[in-house]
């Protein structure tokens, strides 16, 4: 929740006598405006009645002005949102609450939020006479088929008299940000890697909860079993200190998303870049679930979430902010500059990289070789190719395409052809048979993921 204090909504209204005449309506403007004719004509006809009458014309909206400008309601705003985080798609609702914080009752409010038009018209709300000490609350729904982050405020504070001859704009200065990440599939348990799940004793495996440093004992921590204590540790310190279990090892998976422009072709939440930012999404979720230590790489050379020095995520507790980190990654990548997957390669050449599942774009002969030899640095790898030209036209995968897929099979990669919104779920169990097939055509068996 972001909120601003009492007097936040107040201090905009002192802007001069001046700003406060540029808050008459049409109607205070017409009043005024027929008062100053009407003491004219009184004067030139000599008519004392009809300068009254001007007079009560003009006066009533300088009034208005006067009583509006010295008006010192201090308005407390907050705005919360539920959930900050949705995929594309689907529905966040935005909390509105204003507590009048002085000791006078407010008479007509207009509120009005300032949301970005992708997320939807903007909200306007009329409060009544809010009491002194009282509250109101409202509240309204966003949504979007694109992610991004979008930002919601100012929050605007409308006065108005009762007469309806002036209003004046009051702003709140905090604002929220609303992250809309990819949409996500759940995938097939499926054979990719070689190992049963993503802990276990494996030759690409790393330790998932502790390091090198976890041999020796710990400090004693509220609710540790007693019988773990090592007493002769506990001696020489002075304090309980316990033995530390073994700590499972967790399988790699790194996650390469292609993001190259002159590898994509469209745009819109139907495009085939959009699928494959949501594939590699769909990917590092299941993953993560599988309790594989996850990469999410691009071909940039970056890497998220890059906690430690090799980039991967940390143990299982941290798997929940790690997915946050790499989804709000997802939510605003773009298009990159670079024309190659060289950056990426050298990333990757270090070896011991698990499980390797890529999103490629476009691949001409020179990038589909280079992709290529990724996988000698690889244990498992699983290429998903999109041929972005099908995806505009509707049409069918071209002749180009499979002879990239080819290349990559022959090197070792798992590697199929995406069509036109094929569902990711339906790719991955294809992806689990031909290795599965490939696994045993070889004499090897192959793990769940």
């Amino acid at each position: 929740m972001s909120s601003e204090g009492p007097g936040a909504a107040e201090g905009n209204a002192s802007g001069g006598v001046r700003a406060a005449l540029g808050g008459l309506t049409t109607r205070g403007r017409s009043f005024l405006a027929a008062g100053i004719a009407a003491a004219i004509c009184a004067y030139v006809l000599g008519q004392s009645d009809l300068l009254r009458v001007g007079l009560l014309l003009a006066v009533l909206p300088l009034v208005c002005v006067a009583v509006l400008y010295r008006t010192r309601y201090r308005v407390a705003g907050s705005r919360r949102l539920s959930p900050s985080r949705v995929p594309a798609g689907s529905e966040a609702r935005v909390h509105l609450r204003m507590d009048n914080v002085s000791r006078l009752p407010t008479g007509l409010l207009m509120l009005q939020d300032h949301v970005p038009y992708v997320l939807g018209p903007r909200p306007r709300f009329v409060l009544d006479r809010v009491e002194a000490g009282g509250r109101r609350e409202v509240s309204y729904r966003v949504r979007s088929d694109l992610r991004g982050r979008y930002p919601l405020g100012p929050l605007q504070l409308r006065l108005s008299d009762p007469f309806g001859m002036c209003e004046l704009t009051r702003s709140f200065s905090a604002f929220d940000t609303l992250t809309v990440i990819p949409r996500t599939e759940s995938l097939p348990s499926v054979r990719l890697a070689g190992d049963a799940s993503g802990y276990g004793d494996g030759r690409q495996r790393s330790l998932a909860l502790a390091g090198d440093d976890d041999v020796i004992p710990r400090t004693y921590r509220h609710g540790d079993d007693l019988r773990r204590v090592h007493w002769r540790s506990t001696a020489r310190y002075g304090e309980l200190m316990v033995r530390r279990e073994e700590q499972p090892q967790r399988s790699r998976c790194t996650v390469l998303l292609d993001t190259r422009s002159a590898a994509y072709q469209g745009a819109g939440p139907d495009s085939a870049f959009e699928w494959a930012v949501s594939g590699a999404a769909s990917a590092l979720v299941h993953m993560l679930e599988r309790g594989f230590a996850v990469r999410l790489l691009t071909d940039t050379g970056s890497s998220v979430p890059g906690e430690g020095a090799d980039g991967f995520a940390g143990s299982t507790q941290e798997s929940a902010d790690s997915a946050g980190l790499m989804m709000d990654t997802l939510a605003v990548v773009d298009h990159s500059d670079g024309g190659g997957l060289s950056r990426a390669y050298d990333v990757l050449r270090g070896g011991n990289e698990g499980l390797l599942v890529a999103f490629f774009g476009d691949l001409d002969e020179e990038q589909a070789t280079l992709a290529a030899r990724m996988r000698h640095r690889s244990g498992a790898a699983v290429a998903f190719v999109l041929d972005s030209g099908t995806w505009v036209t509707s049409g069918a995968v071209a002749g180009a395409v499979d002879e990239r897929l080819r290349l990559l099979r022959e090197s070792g990669w798992t590697a199929l052809p995406v069509a036109p919104g094929a569902p990711l779920a339906d790719l991955w169990q294809q992806a689990g048979r031909q290795r599965t097939e490939s696994s045993s055509t070889n004499g090897n068996s192959g793990g769940w993921t």
